[in-house]
């Protein structure tokens, strides 16, 4: 099973950490996918919720392991949650090397079968997009995008959680990209 990593309960932490969702009360799902895998839920209350989940292989398990695993958690979170109305996911189109490509290619292959066998709408969000809405620069670094979630009001535990909450907030900003 994954290991997931969960923020304080928006009761918990600062105001701006329970952010409101502007219209409809959508459930929605951002992720930043990879082998540690951010990701920030806005609940039909308004709430929202981040942490990360690992799904390392352990020196026993075949490759294919950690993306059943993924599919596993991604059924619990939705249980969970009571449903999705949307899931955005950033969308690496530049890896550092092959080995990156194909798993990313592996994250997104799963999340777009599930997303689809649960008819759930889901987005990729180039990640230009999301660093020059979070923190100002197409091309801000890691330490630049975690400072302007935390300016914020949030708490990221590392680059991961804080690139989705950072999707998250562009999806209810933006509507899903409609504006």
């Amino acid at each position: 099973m994954a290991s997931t990593t969960l923020t304080l309960p928006a009761e918990m932490t600062s105001p701006a950490a329970a952010f409101s969702l502007a219209s409809a009360r959508d459930v929605i799902l951002a992720l930043d996918l990879g082998t540690i895998t951010g990701f920030a839920i806005a609940g039909a209350d308004g709430g929202i919720t981040s942490g990360t989940a690992e799904f390392r292989l352990d020196r026993w398990q075949s490759g294919g392991m950690r993306f059943l695993r993924f599919k596993h958690w991604l059924t619990e979170i939705k249980n969970q949650a009571g449903g999705f109305d949307l899931v955005v996911y950033e969308q690496v189109r530049n890896h550092a090397g092959v080995d990156a490509a194909h798993a990313f290619g592996g994250w997104l292959a799963i999340l777009t079968a599930w997303c689809d066998h649960h008819d759930i709408a889901y987005q990729g969000v180039p990640v230009g997009t999301i660093k020059r809405f979070i923190a100002g620069k197409g091309n801000a670094d890691k330490t630049a995008v975690i400072e302007a979630v935390r300016a914020r009001g949030f708490h990221p535990a590392d680059d991961n959680e804080a690139d989705a909450i950072a999707i998250l907030l562009w999806a209810i900003d933006t509507h899903g990209g409609v504006r």
